[in-house]
């Protein structure tokens, strides 16, 4: 017969005393507890916090977009707003009609020819800017960037209004000069081969500062032993710059590329104020053709016209990524 334990099983009554060899699980259980509430807690004050955002941007931002391309797929107009019931499913003949506009056709090819021309004169002439400002203007440099980056945070409206007043024909200033060298001007807002032109260096004018700042910024975190490495290895100031400092600037280059690529993209202040898309359509751009068409009443058409302007900004941005991303 085998002999039973002089040691004892512990009974239902008795307490379970935790040892050095066994922790104490019930008191990190209760700590874990304590963090999981701790935790739900500030999850619920993140989402009460983020509430009123979150039912701002639903309401103002995501259903705006999911609405219009619902109507973009379909025919409503402004009428079909009280019978709903009366809107059809059409699927993409809204954007081939669109195609078939010429008049969308020609604001698109304005759009095309804006961003293509202003945006690497906004580029160039704000990489020179930001070079000038940090290399040889001296003690100036303060009140050279002030008068570069003042159009920035004027007014478009101000800026278009004062533009057109110096290039109004009889006695805008800009003619007037031109009148001191036997010069008879144009009138550049009312003729087809100057208005756009003009448009284009008003916008790269008010840009320049924006990405002069940012390039400035690039400029003055390339080491200077780097340059001075290259000085010593027999580098000129063109090799120096080319070799050396537009490489490490391309992060500011892309930054600046694709803000003012989707800024040029939706180009609409300048034409709407100064000329209303004329002459002969020759300064309409897509943004401002999808306006007109919504203030007509074509629902469809103009957020079918807003979707293709989506679509070549993801298309620009992509493009600019791809050429300008840094490959070390």
């Amino acid at each position: 017969m085998t002999s039973m334990s002089t040691k004892t099983l512990p009974g239902r009554g008795d307490t379970h005393e935790p040892t050095a060899a066994q922790p104490d699980r019930s008191a990190g259980r209760r700590r874990l507890a304590v963090r999981s509430t701790a935790r739900g807690r500030q999850t619920r004050a993140a989402w009460i916090l983020a509430a009123p955002f979150l039912a701002l941007f639903l309401a103002f931002m995501l259903l705006p977009v999911v609405w219009s391309l619902l109507m973009s797929l379909t025919d409503t107009q402004s009428a079909d707003l009280r019978t709903p019931l009366n809107v059809s499913f059409t699927g993409f003949d809204t954007y081939v009609r669109l195609f078939e506009d010429e008049q969308f056709v020609h604001a698109l090819r304005n759009t095309a020819v804006f961003v293509l021309v202003g945006l690497p004169l906004t580029l160039a002439t704000g990489l020179a800017a930001a070079v000038a400002l940090n290399s040889g203007i001296g003690r100036f440099r303060a009140v050279f960037r002030v008068g570069f980056y003042l159009p920035v945070i004027t007014s478009v409206v101000a800026i278009a209004v004062v533009w057109k007043t110096l290039l109004e024909p009889r006695a805008g200033l800009v003619n007037t000069v031109l009148g001191w060298f036997g010069i008879d001007g144009p009138a550049w807002l009312a003729d087809t081969r100057f208005a756009l032109p003009v448009m284009i260096v008003m916008a790269v004018w008010r840009n320049l500062g924006t990405v002069m700042i940012i390039m400035l910024a690039g400029l003055q975190s390339v080491p200077q032993s780097l340059m001075e490495a290259a000085e010593l290895d027999g580098a000129g100031a063109w090799q120096r710059f080319w070799r050396v400092t537009f490489p490490l600037l391309r992060p500011a280059l892309l930054l600046t590329a694709v803000t003012t690529g989707i800024g040029y993209l939706q180009f609409f202040d300048e034409p709407f104020v100064m000329t209303d898309g004329g002459p002969l359509d020759s300064t309409l751009s897509a943004t401002m053709y999808a306006y007109n068409q919504f203030g007509n009443g074509n629902y469809d058409v103009a957020s079918a016209a807003g979707y293709v302007v989506f679509v070549l900004i993801i298309a620009l941005t992509v493009l600019q990524f791809r050429v300008l991303r840094d490959k070390d």
